[in-house]
């Protein structure tokens, strides 16, 4: 067997010779493809490299942007807080916003009107960014912000980076909308507050489960 195949072999490479003018294009055209194949394999993956990379770079700008919009915010007290996010609400079309300013308030620091008429309770919490906002200051809102209050939207918001899971699990459940640091940055930035409230701290919508 080994030797028919050194005989169909040197048949091929004779037969190759005597019809060079027919082969030799055959062999450049695969050659090119192959060339062509090659780079544009390669520019593609670097194409893809180079959108991974752009996409990184503007997620650490945003970040960025957003930690500087939250540098005022942080030096404020937490009566001046909760005052600047009432001028938030007032900036994005809510009506009668009032500032409870006052302790025993049962969760409603600011309550409002949306533009369509939906009753808005807001719950701040000026928290350090590193601390996490716990189950227990969740549950004291969920406990008020409909039964006390009749809240339409229940919004917790925070200075904070996070919610612990099981705060932001009660959130999803009961459809309280959770605002963190992040959040709360691109709120101060300019974000509308209508285009915030589906977000719910994950970004993954009031009704669907945290990660």
């Amino acid at each position: 067997m080994q030797g028919w195949g050194a005989v169909v072999g040197a048949a091929a490479v004779v037969w190759g010779a005597g019809h060079w003018s027919l082969v030799w294009p055959v062999l450049v055209g695969v050659l090119a493809v192959a060339v062509v194949g090659g780079g544009g394999w390669a520019l593609w993956r670097a194409h893809r490299l180079a959108v991974g990379q752009d996409r990184v770079w503007r997620a650490q700008e945003e970040a960025r942007a957003r930690e500087l919009s939250m540098a005022e915010v942080d030096a404020l007290s937490w009566q001046d807080f909760e005052r600047y996010v009432a001028e938030l609400c007032r900036r994005d079309g809510c009506r009668e916003v009032v500032v409870s300013g006052k302790s025993g308030d049962l969760g409603a620091d600011v309550v409002g009107y949306l533009a369509d008429g939906r009753k808005l309770v807001v719950q701040c919490k000026k928290y350090a960014p590193e601390r996490s906002v716990s189950s227990q200051d969740m549950q004291k809102f969920v406990g008020t912000a409909r039964p006390e209050h009749g809240a339409d939207v229940a919004l917790f918001v925070t200075t904070c980076r996070s919610f612990t899971k099981a705060a932001l699990g009660l959130a999803v459940r009961q459809d309280i909308v959770a605002l963190h640091r992040d959040l709360l940055g691109s709120w101060v930035k300019g974000a509308h507050l209508e285009t915030l409230i589906p977000l719910n701290g994950s970004g993954g919508g009031t009704r669907r489960p945290p990660v």
